[in-house]
């Protein structure tokens, strides 16, 4: 059985070193970071996915942003190891993720990733909603949590900057996880569904 948790500081270098290894170096040059330099994770919603022998597999990290003063969910990054692409991984992490998201009551999700993979997860192209350049607008997508939660929500991604949310999450970030946050999984090996397509770890660098 696989097992997924939300990330620990245990975990950290353990996460840095695969997104270095699934993701080009300069990575965190990339404009989605610049949404994320300073504001504190989602520490509910990052998650790890470790093998029977405590290897790390995959792991899933969001974060907080702000579209037209709505708090929205910005999905990524997310990397499965490059031994084990292909094999649903990613797909498990992004389901259990954004059921727990939908269950902390978040409404709308954010990502920057292929529209033919993320759609079969319910993701679709945001046509009026702007991601920092230099992004392609065909890789921005959304998916609603809450029907009706991305009608009218328009504009460009900003920080998410409120002061009491930002103290919220740094806060959550520093305490440890109480109860039984884990969940074992099986191998999706029948989960044709769940599959990363061949190249890929999933989104967003």
């Amino acid at each position: 059985m696989y097992e997924i948790c939300p990330e620990t500081a245990a975990d950290e270098d353990e996460v840095e070193a695969l997104y270095d290894l699934c993701f080009a170096p300069g990575r965190t040059a990339l404009s989605s970071y610049r949404l994320r330099d300073g504001v504190p994770r989602v520490a509910d919603l990052c998650l790890v996915l470790r093998d029977p022998s405590r290897f790390l597999m995959a792991a899933i990290r969001f974060w907080p942003v702000r579209v037209a003063a709505k708090p929205v969910l910005l999905l990524g990054p997310i990397a499965v190891h490059p031994t084990a692409q292909g094999e649903g991984l990613g797909g498990l992490l992004m389901r259990d993720g954004l059921t727990r998201a939908r269950g902390l009551g978040w409404r709308r999700v954010l990502l920057v990733g292929d529209a033919p993979y993320y759609s079969r997860f319910g993701f679709a192209r945001l046509d009026a909603v702007e991601m920092p350049p230099p992004t392609n607008p065909d890789r921005v997508l959304g998916l609603e949590l809450r029907a009706g939660a991305w009608v009218g929500v328009v504009g460009p991604v900003l920080r998410e900057e409120t002061p009491e949310i930002v103290a919220g999450l740094a806060e959550i970030a520093a305490t440890p996880h109480i109860g039984p946050a884990c969940i074992e999984v099986g191998h999706p090996r029948d989960d044709t569904a769940g599959r990363e397509t061949a190249d890929g770890s999933a989104t967003d660098h």
